[in-house]
């Protein structure tokens, strides 16, 4: 009788799960899928920072780029453009050299060795304008244009259209593409006669 009970007592624990007696709990089967969830969860999480940090990582890139773009151009165009007033303040002795030179026109007794000098001068002065990319303003025969020219008398003329740059009384100059000094012109106002040279 004791050896049936024995048997039925092991054939018992057994069916509930043969650890020494010991039953499952819900909580035991659960936990393994509630951590599983956690570390789901956990690794959605750090994939999303992931994908923000590699975003601001790409727009801080992309802006560092410009920033060194942006600096480059600044950095050429202060180069391009150091030299602006110096160069500026070189165009007044080029003025008073032609003025020296077409001042001579005729007179025999001026000494020739000396306006030599002077032209020689002159010209030395526009190769070094030259080389820092300094350029003389097209005026005379062009219509007048207020970004390059300053209209400081108006001509009557029946030979150009009105509005036609007609004389200079002092010459303008570019450096590279930035106007340096404007050009001080004459410009061709209407004819006499009343009527306009280019058929306006």
């Amino acid at each position: 009788m004791s050896d049936k009970k024995s048997s039925k007592i092991k054939i018992e624990s057994a069916k509930t799960g043969g650890n020494d007696g010991e039953t499952l709990d819900e909580n035991d089967v659960s936990q393994p899928a509630d951590a599983l969830a956690d570390l789901q969860a956990q690794l959605e999480s750090k994939e999303e920072e992931l994908k923000q940090t590699h975003d601001r990582l790409l727009r801080v890139s992309a802006d560092f780029e410009n920033y060194k773009k942006r600096s480059a151009r600044e950095t050429a165009e202060f180069r391009k453009y150091a030299n602006q007033n110096l160069l500026k303040e070189m165009l007044p002795v080029v003025d008073n050299l032609e003025l020296a030179i077409k001042s001579t026109d005729g007179q025999r007794e001026i000494d020739k060795n000396l306006l030599e000098g002077l032209d020689i001068t002159r010209r030395e002065i526009l190769k070094v304008l030259e080389k820092f990319h300094v350029s003389p303003v097209t005026a005379v025969g062009e219509p007048f244009d207020p970004e390059f020219h300053e209209a400081v008398m108006r001509q009557e003329s029946d030979q150009y259209p009105e509005n036609t740059v007609i004389g200079e009384f002092q010459k303008g100059y570019l450096i590279h593409d930035r106007l340096l000094r404007p050009a001080m012109v004459v410009v061709a106002g209407a004819s006499p006669s009343g009527q306009e040279p280019d058929g306006e």
